[in-house]
Order: C-alpha cells, then sequence, then structure tokens
C-alpha cells in the first residue's frame, strides 16, 4: 500500500523471558480501530490494559471509510479527531440517480454551530496508524504485536488467554477480556458462541483507486447505472486521490475471479470512461451480513465491534457501531474496577449496545432489501418508489440506499431516571449530548462537549448567581462514589465568581438544544449521554440517579431483567 505505516515490531514478553508479569486488569484481543479505542480510553482513566493482536501491520485496503458526527467526538475526546479531520475528506450532501436521472440530493448537517462536521472520508488505515501513535502516548496501554490468543478458559472470577508468538506461547491472566476480534472472532469460536442473523444472497466489489478526478466532496449513489445496468453502485472520495467505488455483482460470480483485475478494469472503465487515468489499489468482494450474538458480555469476557455484530457496509454502520460500543463500554469497566460500581453495571452494556445492534440490522436490512430487491414484485415497487422521487415527497421517504449512521438513543432502558416534570424541548434522558459554541471561563472560544464526558457532570443552566444551586447540596454530592463535577452554562459569565466553572452559552444554541432554563440541571454521564433532568436541583434526586447510573440501585427495568 502506498500509506506510510508505522513500525510495529514484536517484542519478547516478559513471559517468555522468565519473568512474572502478573494479572492484568483488562486484556483486549484485536488491534482494528475498535479495540485501540478501547484501550485508548482505558488508558485515559488509568486502567492498567495489555492489547494483543496477531498481526504487526496495520489493516491493507481502505475497509472502513466513513466516520460520522457521533463517532468524531468520541474521537475527540480520544484525543485523534483533530489529526482525522485533518487528513479526511469532510462531506454532508448525498445525491441519489435512478440510471442517468438525479432523483434527490440530501443534506446531513444543515444547521450551523458543531463542531465536527457529518461525516469524513479517511481509510481505515490512516485511523488506526492515529490510535496507535495516541496509545502509546499513554504509560498505562501496552501493546503486543504477533500475539495470536489460541486459547481461552473463563472462571467466574477472571479469564486466562493462551498466547501463541514466533517464540512459543505464553499464558495471560485478565480480570476482563474485551473480545475486539472481528467478524471471525476467533474468542467467539474458542466460547461455542452462536452468530445468529441473516446472510443475504449477493456480492458486491470494492475498489480503491487512486486518480485525479474532479468529482465533487459527495456521496454519489445509483441505481441501475447505465454503465452497470440492473445493478447499483456508490462512489465516494477518500484523503490523497483516492476513491472508493462499490459495485453490486449478484449472487452467482466467483468472488476469486471477480478480484481480478482482468475484471475489475473493464467494470471501472466502464463507469469512469475509457480515457479515465487510475491506479487500482486495493479490490475485495463481500457478501451483505446482518447478524449479532444473543449477548454481548458472556462472565468476564465482552464482545465489541464485528465480534458482536455485523451489518451491512451501506448507511456505515459497522465500524461506528463498534467505536459506540468501546465508549459505551470502558467508562462502566473503570467503576467497576475502582469499586464504585457493583458487576452488575456492565450488563447495561448489553442492555444498552444491544438496541445499539438491533436499531443498526434493522436499518441495514431495510437498505438491503431495497438496494437488492428480492422477486419482481420488490423489483418493481423500487422502481415505481424510484419513478415517482423526483416529484413526490413521499416517494423520496421511501428511497433507501443506506439510512446513513446516527447515534443510538438511550431512552427507557434502566440507567436512565425518566423526566420527573414537564419539558418542552432539548436533549432528555438517554439521549446523546449535542454539542453547542461556548467562551471558556478565560474567554476563549471552545465547544460544549469537549467540557463533557469521561465522568459524571452534573450542567447547570444559569442567568445570574441567583439560578445557582445551594453549594453545600453541590459538595454532598461531590461525595458519591462514583464522583461529580459541576459546569455552569451561562449567558454571560462576568457576573459569577469563581466558586464555579462557567461557561457562556455564545449564540444560545446550548440551552435551545438541552432545553435549559435558569436553575435546571442536566446530569451528564461519562459518554456523553443525558441520564437525567431537573427544572431545580433536588440533591436526594440527583443522588439516586447517579445510583441508578452507576448499577447501585436496582430499577424496574434492571429488576424485570
Amino acid at each position: 500500500m502506498p500509506h506510510r505505516s508505522l513500525p510495529l515490531h514484536y517484542a519478547t514478553p516478559p513471559e517468555l523471558r522468565g519473568e512474572t508479569a502478573g494479572r492484568r486488569p483488562v486484556v483486549i484481543v484485536g488491534g482494528g480501530p475498535v479495540g485501540l479505542a478501547a484501550a485508548i480510553d482505558c488508558g485515559l482513566h488509568g486502567i492498567p490494559v495489555l492489547l494483543l493482536d496477531e498481526d504487526d501491520a496495520v489493516s491493507t485496503g481502505s475497509r472502513a471509510i466513513c466516520w460520522s458526527k457521533r463517532t468524531l467526538e468520541i474521537f475527540d475526546r480520544l484525543g485523534v479527531a483533530g489529526r482525522m479531520l485533518a487528513k479526511g475528506i469532510t462531506w454532508k450532501v448525498g445525491k441519489l440517480f435512478h440510471r442517468d436521472r438525479l432523483v434527490y440530493q440530501f443534506d446531513l448537517l444543515p444547521e450551523a454551530g458543531h463542531k465536527m462536521p457529518a461525516f469524513i472520508n479517511l481509510q481505515q488505515y490512516f485511523v488506526e496508524e492515529y490510535l496507535i501513535e495516541r496509545a502509546a502516548e499513554l504509560p498505562s496501554v501496552e501493546m503486543r504485536w504477533k500475539s495470536r490468543v489460541v486459547g481461552l478458559t473463563a472462571a467466574p472470577d477472571g479469564v486466562t488467554l493462551e498466547v501463541e508468538t514466533p517464540e512459543g506461547c505464553y499464558a495471560v491472566e485478565a480480570d476482563w477480556v474485551l473480545a475486539c476480534d472481528g467478524a471471525r472472532s476467533p474468542l467467539r469460536k474458542m466460547m461455542g458462541l452462536s452468530f445468529e442473523g441473516q446472510v443475504f444472497k449477493d456480492r458486491f466489489l470494492i475498489a480503491d483507486l487512486r486518480m485525479a478526478a474532479d468529482f465533487p466532496t459527495e456521496r454519489w449513489f445509483w441505481f441501475d447505472p447505465p454503465f452497470h445496468p440492473g445493478q447499483s453502485a456508490l462512489l465516494h472520495r477518500q484523503a490523497d486521490d483516492v476513491f472508493r467505488i462499490d459495485l453490486q455483482l449478484g449472487w452467482d460470480v466467483d468472488p476469486e475471479e471477480e478480484k481480478k483485475p482482468e475484471r475489475v478494469i473493464p467494470r471501472l472503465r466502464a463507469m469512469l470512461g475509457e480515457a479515465a487515468r487510475f491506479d487500482l489499489e486495493w479490490v475485495s468482494v463481500y457478501t451483505f451480513q446482518c447478524r449479532r450474538l444473543e449477548r454481548f458480555r458472556h462472565g468476564r469476557v465482552l464482545f465489541v465491534g464485528d465480534s458482536a455484530h455485523q451489518v451491512s457496509p451501506f448507511g456505515a454502520r459497522g465500524g461506528n457501531g463498534g467505536i459506540q460500543d468501546a465508549d459505551n463500554l470502558v467508562w462502566k469497566l473503570a467503576l467497576v474496577l475502582r469499586g464504585a460500581a457493583p458487576e452488575t453495571l456492565l450488563d447495561s452494556y448489553d442492555e444498552e449496545r444491544i438496541r445499539g445492534a438491533d436499531e443498526n440490522i434493522r436499518n441495514s436490512t431495510r437498505s438491503t432489501d431495497f438496494i437488492t430487491p428480492k422477486g419482481p414484485g420488490a423489483t418493481l415497487f423500487r422502481d415505481a418508489v424510484l419513478g415517482l422521487a423526483d416529484d413526490a415527497p413521499f416517494a423520496r421517504r421511501l428511497v433507501n440506499s443506506g439510512r446513513l449512521s446516527l447515534p443510538c438513543a438511550l431512552d427507557g432502558l434502566a440507567l436512565q431516571t425518566p423526566d420527573s416534570a414537564e419539558w418542552e424541548d432539548g436533549a432528555g434522558p438517554g439521549l446523546p449530548c449535542p454539542d453547542a459554541p461556548i467562551r471558556e471561563p478565560n474567554g476563549a472560544p471552545g465547544w460544549l462537549l469537549n467540557e463533557l464526558g469521561h465522568d459524571f457532570v452534573l450542567l447547570v443552566f444559569a442567568d445570574s448567581p441567583a439560578d445557582l444551586p445551594d453549594c453545600a447540596a453541590l459538595k454532598a454530592l461531590q461525595h458519591h462514589p462514583a464522583g461529580l463535577r459541576e459546569l455552569v452554562v451561562a449567558t454571560d459569565a462576568a457576573s459569577f465568581d469563581g466558586d464555579f466553572a462557567v461557561l457562556t452559552d455564545a449564540e444560545g444554541l446550548a440551552r435551545r438544544r438541552y432545553g435549559g432554563r435558569p436553575g435546571s440541571v442536566h446530569l451528564i454521564r461519562p459518554d456523553q449521554h443525558v441520564a437525567a433532568r431537573w427544572p431545580v436541583l433536588d440533591e436526594g434526586a440527583v443522588w439516586a440517579a447517579l445510583d441508578r447510573a452507576t448499577g447501585r440501585a436496582a430499577t424496574p427495568a434492571s429488576a424485570a431483567a
């Protein structure tokens, strides 16, 4: 591959040098984006973590390329989003064609006032490079390459892994294991776990090609294009003049034959024109699959990303969903490890991320059914919808070329405290926190999400100091085992003294997006989701909501589960 690749060298582990390494709090198996993100998050929480990967190189081919706004916000908290934005291709407009006709176009982020764009396109190998370099900056993160897990023994209080290296095998004991080892997950197979769902009888060709072209930075999708009749096609621009092209092939093809240059290049020339000049970088053939484990937590082993669930690539839900898995899990694991929450808190990872996986599978399945209709009736319906979409808004809503990734809402699940009062609008319990421009206490411009996350935050909205809660109540809440810090969002910070960290709501967007009013408070989870909100501070209610959000109190939902 023509990109810069990191030197990921195998080093003799201490276990093979006769040294005693001791039991590990967390071992992560798999060094792709999901495993690396989880390792960085563990490191930021001060958890000593060992990451094992069977390879010693970043991925070949672009693989996951579309990174959503919510995922970029997570990467920003982990310290890599800046590099990704600088290198990646930012886009928010998509266009959909039927044959040679533009059916409609859409804008994924029509409003301003967000730090992160709707999507960027960036090849997976760049993302892995940035994550590896960030992980290397954290002293509590250890990465070992050429280390393949070949055995697993689970016990009620931990897991023992057998690791194979070029110099021999050794054992690692861990309190917790995160299986981030991909769609073919060896750990899943070692534990005899079934992967239930649907495999769609269709195949798609992925081709990365480098070329100088004037295609706009947009997502283009074709149904039944003249250059590929009866099938579908997708075009994305990536960094460094690399383009991703997906071409539907049908089920009755030989995948190995279709990957050969003599088969690929004529298809690309039909699409781009005989005069097009390009270099073919990477080719793969894939099959749609929408499947998941029945449960993601199995004792002390937790499955994360593709090892837990798979979706078709249209909609960019695979990689984004995996990063959001890690974001949901690590803060809970950190609380359990430091004794601030019971082990049962990790059951909420199952509950919350199974909802996310099911949502992704549902949307992905619907997209697949529309893109590859099964039978003449389904094809007739799809073509009728595409024919009407020019002029009929209702038909445009039925067109489905891949509903693009959105964060999962967690409302109604066990950790969230429902509203006890009426709210007109704004981000309620379970919703991901919206961003907004703010001015920091020193007057510098900033963003609200940069002030949230990693720990629990009580977000207070105020117009004046008179709107602030009682200081004694806030100090009492700080003694909760999970910890809590306060943050004030005000229309103007000038009138507040130094007892509080006060952010200025620069454009009034924070108040509007949260539905904040003077004296109201939002309890924010470490993964930047709203846990609860109240029109005024009630010390007992906040303490109870913290107990609920950390699994320290039984709730009707958790008791039923």
